[in-house]
């Protein structure tokens, strides 16, 4: 079924990297033509093919690190997106399926076909034109200027419906509701729920989080100052100056793809986020 897998991990952490090798030996074996991330290169041994995470085009990605490892690689992997095998060497890899004891079970249930796929929305922002890259978690505006406070309008499908003085605005996907959202008071959204969050950080006004419908198209007015920051997963920046600097949010075309096996969303909850788990 899988021919060609890519391997991304954390290059800050020699044990990732010493995984990501032997992965690659695993899976050559297998038949599978193996490549690596180009951050590793100087890493590891010069006989894996190297490349860059948007040239990357294999039938599977293994990511080996935490959250910010997912969201780094799908933030720059080619659309659509390969399934992805999330190996947790993060503090908490809330997103991750496997721990480094089980990879090459995984790996080799992976082979077999024993496993099935999460889909996760994603979120598309426009700007002047301008795409940028979607976000599997979530799109935040901020000011460009730490602990300034923003005055933003808020539209739905071109109409103005609220206004909001904070210091930050964040629309979160399901998946990204177990995240930055949740820490500044935002809800969980069950992934069966087909919706997006906007959760507003420190507010000056009583303006609580609200769920819109996922095929809703919001924008975001800068009304004072006259520019906003744009940071798109915790990756990527932006900052967007103008009369009227806005942003317009709406359900990306493309989704995200997590290999899967017995654990569940709310297994994932309960064991790594906030519950205890019961007996």
């Amino acid at each position: 079924m899988f021919k060609s897998v890519g391997l991304v991990a954390r290059f800050d952490r020699k044990r990732a990297v010493r995984l990501v090798e032997d992965l690659a030996d695993r899976l050559s074996k297998n038949g599978l033509d193996v490549y690596l991330e180009d951050t590793l290169a100087q890493k590891t041994e010069a006989r894996w093919k190297t490349l860059p995470l948007d040239g990357m085009k294999t039938d599977l990605i293994v990511t080996v690190g935490g959250d910010g490892t997912i969201l780094r690689a799908c933030l720059s992997l080619p659309k659509p997106e390969p399934p992805i095998l999330a190996v947790n060497m993060g503090i908490r890899g809330f997103l991750t399926e496997v721990e480094p004891g089980r990879v090459f079970d995984a790996v080799d249930r992976c082979l077999k076909g024993e496993y099935t796929t999460e889909k996760c929305m994603k979120l598309a922002a426009n700007a002047d034109n301008t795409a940028f890259p979607d976000a599997l978690n979530e799109i935040v505006v901020t000011h460009d200027e730490p602990a300034k406070l923003l005055y933003l309008r808020i539209l739905k499908a071109g109409e103005p419906i609220l206004n909001c003085q904070a210091d930050s605005l964040l629309v979160s996907t399901q998946t990204g509701s177990t995240g930055y959202s949740l820490s500044a008071g935002g809800p969980v959204l069950d992934p069966g729920v087909d919706a997006f969050v906007l959760t507003p950080v420190c507010p000056l006004t009583d303006f609580r989080p609200i769920v819109f419908p996922a095929d809703s198209r919001l924008t975001i007015q800068a009304l004072k100052p006259r520019k906003m920051l744009i940071l798109i997963d915790g990756q990527y920046t932006r900052t967007i100056s103008s009369r009227i600097p806005s942003v317009t949010i709406t359900r990306s075309k493309h989704e995200t793809s997590f290999i899967r096996f017995r654990e569940d969303f709310y297994h994932r909850l309960k064991s790594r986020l906030m519950f205890k788990a019961t007996e």
